[in-house]
């Protein structure tokens, strides 16, 4: 057998840092980088990333060589290390879409929201195209996983973690894991029964290594049973592995794992082993205290405590504030869990774990209101274990849960029995993300959340929903430049918002069917568009949107050279939003109806419309609006050959925009007293508490 290496950096009872065997395979790959390939060979550049391929099972230590090659090079390559795993603990596939935004958003760079696979690996590739970093793909099923996303770089380097050979990508050599040799084995068994019980019977420990095959992830389980039982031998543990039988279905190369397995899970007591086996259905396999509490249907104190146990014997990974499932032992809990537990107390479990999830996020939000709002109010009636200290807490718990989050959101629809509850959590995670990181920031998660929307909606028949979904939708499309998409979806949700008779819906849709044709510079649709949805805000007798709409079509006229149409379009705006008392959108307006004017020939008239406008602008009491139209007046008077004019209507501009600046920053430092006072208040009514 070869070498084997363990990190067991993150065991409790471990010591830390410590890395048994694996040298040869150390030293292999390590000379493999500098390796000179084919390309080199041939006198060529390499055209991309040189891959390592570490192979084996799960178990096998492939993730933990994997990370200790990578700390002992890491140094080589200033622009650091970026991390992603293509395969998650219950055996989904991870989109390549979402691995290659997972990478952008390490390398901080946004993907645009609703971009595509192709279009997200190549921004990836472009963005390492001058960087020297290292790419580990941990778990990865296929070839068809790695290669979008290799660097078309060769200062970059790959280290892939897979099952098998990654066909198809030219030039890896894999390095192949077995198990461990037996001096490594006994090693690490060591660390956790002591070296008294391994020296007074090491051939005990060498027939437990036999037994286990040398897997680390086996003898971690069979270490942690022993380090649980100080009064027992090895000798023990080996007569209990051998008394349990292989099961028969399962691959030959994964029996010692699952026998090490049984007899650690065997010897849990009944509610701590169903509690083990529910935690296989956390999302990603990322389980804190609130998810184990859900899961098993007991208190957050009692499931932290089982959840340190559960690690303290290797059954559980800790990372930071929470714990992983590992992917070797998923598939065995997932297993025992169609075979121990009822469906029915599987979707309870299930349905727990989402309620609990949306009023953490709901508890997310509420933090974000000012004090004395109806949203802080329903957080203060919250248990104190669903409440955050405050914003910044809330949002920090929200960033390191946000993939878990995601994951339930995607699992939940998937179910297709737990409509509601996914609805529920889709809408209060889309709210929690706009209010910690705004609507532009979390665009790409929107967009994904957004979609699940959909797809309930239309599984439901909520045509209603499927309205809305399609509006969010193609408002994302619209903003990134995929109008074509857009305008799509548009269309698509003005069916929908028919199908449900909501006017709202309907109006929404025409209007933005318009909106999306004048981007396309498809002047005469983008006005008939319009022109229906403005016939049915007059119906409804929606005097705002009318005025507003009316002014859309003034613009697309403007833009097709139909001056007299758009001159009528705005002065009807004009007069929509003096009736609505909306006096700086009439002083735009009116600003807009002197431009198409002085386009059509008619100066003197734009000289006295945007002389109207300034005043107007300036008894609604808007500086900044009023300057602006100084300015343009100002344009106007030059071209009229009356520079002297010009130039006190631009004096005139400029001293209202000092005063507001003046304000603008007074406001400030205003805010910035009572904002200290506020939250030393706040932070004086928590003390008391």
């Amino acid at each position: 057998m070869t070498d084997q290496a363990v990190d067991s950096d993150d065991r409790p009872g471990v010591p830390r840092g410590r890395f048994f065997g694996r040298q040869r395979e150390l030293k292999s790959l390590q000379a493999d980088i500098e390796r000179a390939g084919l390309d080199t060979i041939a006198g060529r550049k390499a055209p991309r990333a040189r891959v390592l391929l570490i192979a084996g099972r799960p178990g096998s230590g492939r993730s933990a060589l994997a990370g200790q090659l990578i700390g002992q090079i890491a140094a080589g390559y200033p622009d650091g290390v970026l991390s992603a795993r293509l395969t998650e603990p219950g055996g989904r596939r991870v989109p390549t879409e979402e691995t290659a935004r997972e990478l952008l958003d390490a390398l901080g760079v946004q993907g645009p929201p609703g971009a595509d696979e192709d279009e997200l690996s190549q921004l990836l590739r472009d963005t390492l195209a001058d960087r020297r970093a290292v790419l580990f793909l941990d778990d990865a099923a296929d070839a068809e996983q790695v290669d979008p996303l290799l660097p078309d770089n060769c200062d970059c380097l790959v280290v892939a973690v897979s099952g098998g050979p990654l066909t198809g990508i030219p030039d890896v050599r894999p390095c192949t894991l077995g198990g461990m040799d037996p001096k490594a084995a006994i090693e690490l068994l060591t660390t956790y029964t002591g070296s008294v019980r391994i020296t007074v019977d090491p051939q005990a420990a060498e027939s437990v290594a036999e037994e286990c095959a040398g897997l680390p992830a086996a003898l971690a389980l069979v270490g942690g049973w022993l380090a649980a039982r100080p009064v027992l031998s090895v000798a023990d543990a080996t007569r209990q592995l051998r008394a349990l039988p292989d099961d028969g279905e399962q691959p030959r190369a994964v029996r010692p794992l699952a026998r090490a397995f049984r007899l650690l899970y065997e010897s849990l007591p009944p509610s701590s082993a169903r509690l083990l086996r529910l935690l296989a259905l956390a999302p990603a396999g990322l389980v804190d205290a609130h998810t184990a509490a859900a899961l098993g249907g007991c208190s957050v104190p009692d499931a932290q405590e089982a959840l340190k146990g559960f690690a303290a014997v290797g059954l559980l990974h800790p990372e930071r504030d929470r714990h992983r499932v590992p992917g070797a032992l998923a598939p065995l809990l997932l297993a025992l869990t169609e075979t121990a537990d009822k469906p029915a107390e599987v979707q309870l479990a299930r349905a727990r774990m989402l309620e609990r999830a949306v009023r953490l996020l709901q508890s997310c939000r509420a933090i974000t209101e000012p004090e004395g709002s109806p949203a802080r109010d329903a957080f203060a009636r919250m248990p104190a274990a669903l409440r955050f200290a405050d914003p910044a807490a809330a949002g920090e718990w929200l960033r390191s849960r946000q993939s878990a989050l995601l994951a339930a959101a995607r699992v939940a629809v998937e179910d297709g029995e737990l409509d509601t509850l996914a609805r529920r959590l889709v809408s209060a995670l889309v709210r929690a993300l706009a209010a910690h990181r705004g609507t532009e920031a979390a665009a790409p998660e929107l967009y994904g959340l957004h979609r699940l929307v959909l797809s309930v909606a239309e599984r439901r028949g909520l045509h209603r929903e499927v309205a809305a979904a399609l509006l969010n939708l193609a408002d994302l499309d619209a903003r990134t430049g995929r109008t074509e998409e857009a305008l799509a979806r548009y269309r698509a949700a003005l069916d929908a918002g028919r199908a449900a008779q909501d006017p709202y819906a309907t109006g929404r849709a025409m209007e933005s069917v318009g909106g999306a044709y004048q981007e396309l510079g498809d002047w005469h649709r983008a006005a008939d568009w319009y022109g229906r949805a403005l016939v049915q805000r007059q119906a409804r007798g929606e005097r705002t949107d009318e005025a507003r709409l009316y002014g859309r079509l003034g613009a697309v006229h403007t833009y097709a050279g139909r001056y007299g149409e758009a001159l009528r379009s705005w002065r009807a705006a004009v007069a929509g939003y003096r009736r609505a008392g909306d006096l700086p959108a009439q002083a735009r307006a009116l600003s807009e109806a002197a431009r198409v004017q002085e386009y059509a020939g008619r100066p003197q008239e734009s000289l006295h419309t945007c002389r109207e406008a300034v005043e107007w602008a300036r008894r609604a009491g808007d500086r900044r609006l009023q300057a602006a139209l100084q300015l343009r007046l100002a344009d106007t008077l030059e071209r009229l050959g009356d520079p002297a004019s010009a130039r006190l209507h631009r004096a005139s501009a400029d001293g209202l925009l000092e005063v507001e600046d003046a304000q603008d920053a007074a406001a400030v430092r205003g805010k910035e007293g009572s904002s200290t006072g506020s939250t030393y208040e706040i932070r004086s009514a928590m003390a008391e508490d």
